[in-house]
């Protein structure tokens, strides 16, 4: 079965977890690379999907459309770092708090 890029599957996670993930790096729970998702190996079928690192070829996520759900298991990508956006829109929905009233 020929692979496509991890961009393939943008649109479906966008759709289903509502991020982006093209830009995000993450780290294959089989070898431990960190990689940028969408180098990641797609493989795509008519009802669902398989990511694969690039590396060693260990599954990361499976996605399966159900008629009425999606199925996602992630647990192959343990780490999923992803840029925080900026925007003054986005800003403004939480309150800024400083680092002791995080912890």
């Amino acid at each position: 079965m020929t692979h496509l890029d991890g961009n393939a599957l943008a649109g479906t996670v966008a759709d289903i977890l509502g991020i982006e993930i093209t830009t995000a790096i993450g780290r294959c729970g089989s070898c431990h690379h960190r990689f940028e998702l969408a180098r990641a190996h797609a493989f795509i079928t008519a009802i669902g999907a398989v990511l694969r690192c690039e590396r060693c070829q260990g599954v990361l996520a499976v996605i399966v459309r159900k008629p009425r759900e999606v199925l996602i298991n992630l647990s192959g990508l343990p780490h999923v770092t992803m840029a925080r956006s900026t925007s003054p829109d986005d800003m403004s929905r939480k309150p800024i708090r400083t680092d002791e009233e995080a912890w």
